[in-house]
């Protein structure tokens, strides 16, 4: 088999391939660029999944980076258990064929009770007196404190938050080499989430995207060196493109208008009670996801369709974890997760970066809140609490949704905001072909992701 890695640059579209971008436009020009119709939803979780099954979400089940879980009637967001995702998945399927087929998932979701050979994904520990402590899940357990003593820790805080940067997608780089030199895969699975911070912060057309466009490159150009030098052959693909948004829209509190939606008190702040509210939505970044009592119903549809922001409203993707009715955003617009009406009444989660908690996707994370004179101080503060075994609250996140400058979720897009992968032998029209062309990467023919 031909040893193969690719490299998932998320956010990475044929509009940045320009000059910002060298190495990985030399790259294209060498190997050859498509771009493809992203999945829907055009988020991280469902794109893997196709990518990693071949099977569109309404089988693999992977609706959203979330979804309302009916059973358990709770709002659930990054899950990391690979049995959410349904259908063989590309390590299964090849390994069927040859025994001593190996992979290294680094990175990309759905990491944890994996039948991947080697994996590394983001977990933090989380003690009975409430402290949050970083850390990563490894498998095999024993390479957790092998990869930090030869690396360093993980730099959480540059993966999610106000301090997101390049710093994890250079640690995650510096993995896939460890991996490499160590068990040396049939297959590795490299996430590289850098652009995706930039574009949803600044917008793709802003002059900040320049130094994150080269900050990128860098690494994935000295990654593509690496992996080539040791004869492994090298795709680079992408999830989605992420284009220009103003128009947040606030599908929650319009429903609450309608008296559809209830919330409870909790302590004087209002969270989003699903048990009593006949309608709510699971928002995430261009989709949301509208959960009804009564199921989809006309009235209900006539009403997602009149909401200024709304371009479509489409029915349900699998008929279990997807919503009665899925709410497509039109392309300068987006969704938030917000419900309440008063910010001195929004939950004590909403002020901070807590991706569980929040019953929608919150891009706001990546902000701290302007309205703070002096944001690093009150961090600092936080900490020394920490450090003081006190608990307290690190509310520096803005209510603000106009900061946010770039978004995706739609399948509708035009051109240069598809995604893009590098390397194919073979026609790339959506995310599904891209299990098909890593099969045929690797030397393994293309049997069918349904096991026929």
């Amino acid at each position: 088999m031909q040893r193969t890695a690719v490299l998932n640059v998320v956010g990475l579209s044929a509009s940045l391939l320009d000059e910002r971008m060298p190495r990985l436009r030399a790259f294209a020009e060498r190997v050859g660029r498509q771009s493809f119709r992203p999945a829907f939803p055009a988020v991280t979780c469902t794109a893997q999944s196709s990518m990693l099954t071949g099977l569109p979400p309404a089988e693999h089940g992977i609706v959203g980076n979330g979804w309302y879980d009916r059973e358990s009637a709770e709002v659930r967001f990054w899950k990391q258990s690979n049995r959410l995702v349904r259908g063989r998945k590309i390590w299964e399927v090849v390994k069927e064929r040859d025994a001593a087929f190996t992979c290294a998932n680094l990175f990309w979701w759905y990491n944890m009770a994996t039948a991947a050979d080697f994996a590394m994904t983001p977990r933090p520990l989380y003690p009975a007196d409430g402290r949050k402590v970083f850390d990563i899940h490894t498998q095999p357990m024993g390479w957790r404190e092998e990869v930090k003593a030869a690396l360093g820790e993980f730099p959480f805080p540059s993966f999610w938050g106000p301090m997101a940067g390049i710093a994890c997608s250079e640690w995650i780089a510096a993995a896939a080499r460890w991996t490499e030199e160590k068990a040396s895969p049939t297959l590795s699975l490299v996430y590289l989430p850098h652009l995706d911070y930039g574009l949803q912060k600044f917008g793709p057309g802003a002059p900040e995207m320049d130094k994150e466009l080269g900050e990128i490159d860098r690494v994935t150009g000295e990654l593509i060196d690496f992996y080539e030098a040791r004869q492994v052959k090298v795709m680079v693909v992408s999830e989605y493109g992420i284009g220009p948004v103003e128009r947040p829209v606030h599908l929650n509190r319009l429903i609450r208008r309608k008296g559809w939606l209830q919330v409870k008190d909790e302590l004087g702040r209002e969270t989003l009670d699903v048990f009593g509210s006949e309608v709510f939505a699971v928002a995430d970044h261009q989709v949301a996801h509208v959960y009804a009592r009564k199921g989809a119903t006309p009235e209900l549809r006539a009403f997602l369709e009149q909401i200024d922001g709304v371009a479509e409203v489409r029915e349900s993707i699998d008929g279990e974890r997807s919503g009665d009715f899925v709410v497509v955003a039109e392309p300068d617009a987006w969704f938030t997760y917000y419900y309440w009406e008063d910010d001195a009444k929004a939950p004590d989660f909403a002020r901070t970066i807590d991706i569980h908690r929040k019953p929608g996707y919150d891009p706001a994370e990546l902000f701290l809140d302007p309205a703070i004179r002096a944001p690093k101080w009150e961090v600092a503060k936080f900490l020394l609490k920490k450090k003081l075994g006190l608990r307290g609250l690190l509310e520096v996140i803005p209510l603000d949704a106009s900061l946010v400058k770039g978004s995706h979720g739609r399948d509708a897009v035009e051109e240069g905001l598809r995604p893009v992968i590098l390397g194919a032998a073979g026609a790339v029209n959506s995310a599904e072909d891209v299990f098909r062309e890593m099969l045929a990467a690797i030397g393994a023919g293309a049997p069918s992701p349904h096991g026929e």
